[in-house]
């Protein structure tokens, strides 16, 4: 099993920034992907960013492009999402995911809210 405790949502401005960070932890060494989601009230659950491979490889959703940059510190199991130029749209809990090699995303983590204003 692993778990996922995210931290760092908060209140902002528009135009303002924050960094979310997820720490993984239990048996980190099955991890392949690492992504953030989000899900506004009222809302599906969409897709933000990922982040996998030995490579680091990142894809982003077209509405973060530009904007938000994922990262990872592997030493601390923990991946990374730096969100600049925040949008009220970008209103949301955003939920830290990880899934193994081929798999759909197993484990998922609480959530921490974000929330921006105009």
């Amino acid at each position: 099993q692993v778990q996922l405790v995210e931290s760092g949502g908060g209140l902002v401005q528009a135009g303002g920034s924050l960094r979310l960070s997820c720490v993984a932890s239990g048996r980190t060494n099955s991890i392949w992907f690492m992504a953030w989601f989000r899900q506004a009230q009222g809302k599906e659950r969409e897709f933000v960013a990922s982040i996998y491979g030995t490579r680091g490889s990142t894809t982003y959703a077209d509405s973060v492009k530009g904007r938000f940059t994922i990262s990872r510190d592997n030493a601390k199991n923990a991946v990374f999402l730096q969100m600049n130029s925040l949008k009220p749209e970008d209103t949301a809990v955003y939920l830290c995911a990880a899934a193994p090699p081929n798999a759909n995303y197993t484990y998922w983590g609480q959530g921490t809210q974000v929330s921006v204003s105009s």
